[in-house]
């Protein structure tokens, strides 16, 4: 659910604005709005303020990327020293860690140049062979790719400086490097001839730049082998300066932050001569913790709290406020934007429906042990509060939401192993080849014999096992139908919710344009549904004078409600009809859990097969050979597939459930209260 909110009004006389700015801080709840506009002034500071700004953001500047360049992950909390001794706390750490990342940005510079010149630089000062260092001659290097043709450059050259030149080549890996030898008074015309030929002059980076090929052959030699031991030292001594500063570098840091947002709440507020007077929100339910704030300034501060105007007023923040069971989900919400305040949370709708969508997609109790494996070592990283580093990604996963992936991936698990035992599928059609499941005709017409199917058991097969099947997908030859149908019912049930959720927000919100639009696609959709129901998907159209049936009489009164909503809503929606068309389209999007489903188990069924064939047909040495042949063939299904089983649970969520609502079509701003990131109040003071 969305948190309620509160709106506040806080007036401060100027001169004790500091200290109820830090007291906010400390409560951590109040959400600021800026107030732009008034007789006070706003916006930007001016002034003793302004330079104080500046002086505070140039420092925390200069502590953000002395951390950088340390690398440092926050360490233990350090006691934080007097303001005073911020600059020199910042400035002892500065000076040492700059010069110390000058030397590692210059030795990594060295590496890069020798893994990317090493091996020609010594090549050419071989062919050299000293006279890079003549007071009379030049030499001019150069690479040549295996598609070059060395004799148009010869003639090049035989044309530019006849007899007064000598080239040279050697092969390194797949290319060559070459080398002109000419006067030094020559060296322009011989790259000019390098250049009527589409070559270049090699240029070495850096400070190799303009050195005698031998020269920086030594150069690029002492690094290939002391490169990685200097590398080594200078990360050891950045692990020593980082244990020496890292605490109380963090401490000021955070220290620095809080006072630079100080100075960010006085240019968001409206400021007179001798107060100051702010604006937010807070959760209804954290209201105690800012008048407690506030309480202990007496007079001194004045504040009112108003409900806050969720029709029109699109700046109140969003905070999500769930149960234990729905709020790891939020993870998954992540992925989309905030509802708009005053509207509808789907967070509850996707932790209930977006496991129970992949557990019918997956359906295998193997697959689903898997995820149940995968969910717990994700867990047992977050107990021990280790974090999760995908560096090939560029990105790490913090203990915490490792905690929330844990929990939904094992409730995706569980669904996939509930639905594996009443489809039957253990690795494909595994457990049925050990007889742990089995497919029992009789029982599957006692159960879905009401549908119209009807199933026989075939020649020479053995329906025999531990657990019968209740649900037999991959029965395709019978029970493909019922798999549809039951799949599409998610369909009719989602979408319908969908615009049932639009029109209790429209007369919520006392919007009679989305209200009536809401009321016609719900009727429209539902008499599309009851149409297909009626006529069997088009199979019997005499069926619409058929007023016995109520499908029938749904579906007239469906299509009347459309048609009136249409008319009320004409004007901005011109376009209704085809957008029902589109409601309906997105009921069989849903075929998806079906379709989607059915491949998967095709697939696992097609490896599991493989693999008791070679069994079969080899015997014992086939088990091993059918082992290792299944296990990599469901590895692979499994990585191929698993995307889409999750991207097509989560697509129709997102699209076809949250269209409808309105969801898409607006948001919110996240609450982000005003916080405190240094551990005591008014310390350094």
């Amino acid at each position: 659910m969305i948190n309620p909110m509160q709106q506040v009004v806080i007036a401060v006389r100027k001169r004790d604005s500091e200290a109820v700015i830090t007291a906010l801080q400390d409560a951590g709840v109040l959400h600021l709005r800026p107030i732009t506009g008034g007789p006070l002034s706003t916006g930007s500071l001016a002034g003793q303020d302004a330079q104080s700004r500046r002086e505070d953001e140039r420092l925390l500047a200069r502590a953000e990327s002395t951390i950088a360049e340390l690398g440092a992950y926050r360490p233990a909390p350090a006691p934080l020293p007097a303001q005073g001794e911020w600059e020199r706390v910042v400035e002892d750490a500065a000076g040492p860690v700059s010069t110390l990342a000058r030397q590692r940005q210059d030795l990594q510079a060295d590496l890069d140049a020798e893994a990317a010149y090493g091996d020609a630089v010594r090549a050419l000062a071989r062919l050299a062979g000293g006279l890079d260092r003549s007071r009379r001659l030049a030499v001019v290097p150069f690479l040549l790719q295996p598609s070059d043709n060395l004799a148009d450059l010869d003639a090049a050259l035989a044309s530019a400086l006849p007899e007064r030149y000598a080239l040279a080549t050697e092969t390194v890996g797949v290319n060559r490097v070459g080398l002109i030898a000419t006067l030094r008074g020559d060296r322009d015309a011989a790259r000019g001839a390098l250049g009527r030929v589409r070559l270049g002059e090699l240029r070495l980076p850096g400070r190799l730049d303009g050195m005698p090929l031998s020269e920086a052959a030594a150069e690029l030699e002492r690094v290939r082998t002391g490169g990685a031991e200097r590398s080594r030292r200078l990360t050891e001594d950045r692990d020593r300066l980082a244990q020496a500063h890292g605490p109380l570098l963090f401490a000021v840091r955070d220290a620095l932050k809080d006072r630079v947002a100080i100075h960010d709440v006085r240019a968001v507020s409206a400021r007179g001569k001798y107060s100051l007077a702010m604006q937010g929100y807070v959760p209804a339910d954290r209201v105690p913790a800012l008048t407690g704030a506030l309480g202990g300034f007496g007079d001194a501060v004045s504040y009112e709290f108003h409900p806050v105007d969720e029709h029109h007023d699109a700046a109140v923040p969003v905070q999500l406020k769930n149960n234990g069971y729905v709020r790891p989900f939020q993870v998954v919400m992540g992925l989309m934007s905030l509802p708009k305040y005053g509207t509808f949370d789907p967070t509850w709708v996707v932790a209930v429906f977006f496991p129970l969508f992949f557990g019918i997609i997956i359906a295998d109790v193997g697959y689903g042990l898997l995820f149940l494996l995968f969910g717990l070592w994700l867990g047992g990283k977050a107990r021990r509060n280790e974090g999760w580093d995908l560096s090939f990604f560029g990105a790490y996963v913090p203990p915490a939401t490792l905690r929330n992936l844990s929990f939904v991936t094992n409730v995706m698990a569980a669904w996939s192993i509930l639905w594996g035992v009443i489809t039957g599928e253990l690795f494909g059609t595994l457990g049925e080849h050990l007889h742990l499941f089995y497919v029992d005709p009789n029982l599957v017409n006692n159960l879905w014999g009401w549908t119209g199917i009807r199933a026989e058991a075939h020649a020479g097969e053995e329906h025999y096992g531990l657990i019968p099947t209740l649900f037999p997908r991959l029965e395709t030859e019978y029970f493909s139908n019922v798999a549809l149908v039951f799949a599409l019912l998610f369909g009719i049930l989602q979408v319908l919710w969908g615009w049932g959720i639009r029109i209790q927000q429209g007369i919520k919100h006392r919007d009679a344009t989305h209200t009536w639009e809401g009321l016609a696609l719900f009727g429209g959709v539902l008499a599309l549904i009851c149409m297909a129901f009626a006529t069997q998907a088009g199979k019997d159209f005499g069926q619409f004078t058929n007023f016995a049936n109520p499908l029938i009489l749904v579906m007239y009164l469906g299509f009347a409600l459309f048609l009136v909503g249409w008319i009320r809503v004409i004007r901005h929606f011109p376009l209704l009809p085809i957008e029902l068309l589109s409601q309906g389209g997105a009921v069989v999007s849903y075929a998806r859990i079906f379709a989607v489903g059915l491949v998967s188990a095709i697939l696992a069924k097609l490896c599991s097969d493989v693999g008791w064939s070679m069994y079969e047909r080899i015997g014992f040495l086939g088990i091993i050979l059918g082992i290792v042949l299944g296990v990599l063939l469901h590895s692979f299904v499994l990585a191929l597939t698993l995307i889409g089983h999750i991207v097509q649970p989560l697509r129709l969520h997102m699209v076809e459930f949250l269209n409808p609502t309105g969801f898409n079509a607006e948001t919110s701003p996240a609450y982000n209260p005003l916080r405190r990131l240094s551990p005591t109040s008014g310390a350094g003071k």
